[in-house]
Formats: C-alpha cells, sequence, structure tokens
C-alpha cells in the first residue's frame, strides 16, 4: 500500500531506521503530536497501514484507586490505536475527528495494556476516496495475562478542512 498524506509518508520514513529504533521514534513522533497520550506513556509497539499496536505501562501516573490502569487511560489507549490507524489514510485536505466512543468495562485489568486496531480493505478505500464520512474501529484491548478487560469501538469522522478566506 502507499502512503497518502504526511502522517503514513512520516511512518513509511521511520520504517528505513534500524529495526531497533522503529518503535521508539514512532512512540516519540505519537506522544510529542499527541500530548497527552505522551504524557500517559502510550508506547507504538507497531504500525503499518492495516494495523496497529499500542502498550501502556501500568505506572503510578495512569493508575487508579486499586492500582490498575484507570478507565479514562484505557480508553486514551484505544482512542490512540484507532486514532493514529486512522489518521494514516485521511488525506491531508481532510481532518479526523473522534465521533463518539464506547467501552465497556468488562473485567479487572492486571498489569500492563496492549491495544490493537485494525481495517479493512474496503475500510481503507473509503476513507481515502471519501470527501466526508465516519468508519466504526474496534479495538481489542488486552492485558499482560491475556484478558480483555473492556469491550472497545470508537468511531471516527473525516471532513473537509475549513480554509480560511485569504485577506
Amino acid at each position: 500500500m502507499q502512503a497518502q498524506n504526511k502522517l503514513s509518508r512520516l511512518v513509511q520514513s521511520v520504517e528505513k531506521a534500524p529495526a531497533f529504533c522503529r518503535s521508539w521514534l514512532l512512540s516519540q513522533i505519537f506522544g510529542r503530536t499527541i500530548k497527552f497520550a505522551g504524557t500517559a506513556g502510550v508506547r507504538v509497539v507497531s504500525l503499518d497501514f492495516q494495523q496497529s499496536v499500542l502498550k501502556l505501562a501500568n505506572k503510578k501516573r495512569v493508575q487508579n484507586h486499586i492500582g490498575g490502569v484507570h478507565a479514562a487511560a484505557m480508553a486514551l489507549l484505544g482512542e490512540s490505536a484507532s486514532g493514529f490507524l486512522v489518521g494514516m489514510h485521511v488525506p491531508d485536505d481532510r481532518i479526523p475527528l473522534l465521533k463518539s466512543m464506547n467501552l465497556q468495562y468488562v473485567k479487572r485489568a492486571t498489569g500492563d495494556l496492549s491495544a490493537t486496531a485494525r481495517l479493512s480493505e474496503t475500510e481503507i478505500q473509503a476513507i481515502r476516496s471519501t470527501e466526508k464520512g465516519e468508519v466504526t474501529v474496534k479495538v481489542e484491548l488486552l492485558d499482560s495475562i491475556g484478558v480483555s478487560p473492556v469491550i472497545a469501538e470508537f468511531v471516527w469522522a473525516w471532513v473537509p478542512k475549513v480554509r480560511k478566506p485569504a485577506n
């Protein structure tokens, strides 16, 4: 698949770096762009055109009152995984916007969390070729023992950028 926007070209350029530092580079880029994710410590494990895998360590800054990853931090991780992936396909003359998220907290999380988001070829083509639209991205969140503590779904929209009139 070919890069279509500034973000996907940047991600592809990182792929030219040595394998041992790609995850770190992507995490730095992401954390500096999405400051809340950077503050929380969201880390990019892998990213390609059809799938993103991000992790969040169960550290004090993201814990709840019982020592697990806070519900809001779980939402941030899922939003980050789905948003980074969708953002790789939204053309530069449009902007991606999180429209809604549905999270059902079903189990207590143990340890660190990972989030995996996927897009089908059909969804990718719709994002790339439709001026305005939306896509629902299911995100699989797993804790360190392989349990899914959250059922998560994020609805992303994309709309044309509003151009300011020339003065």
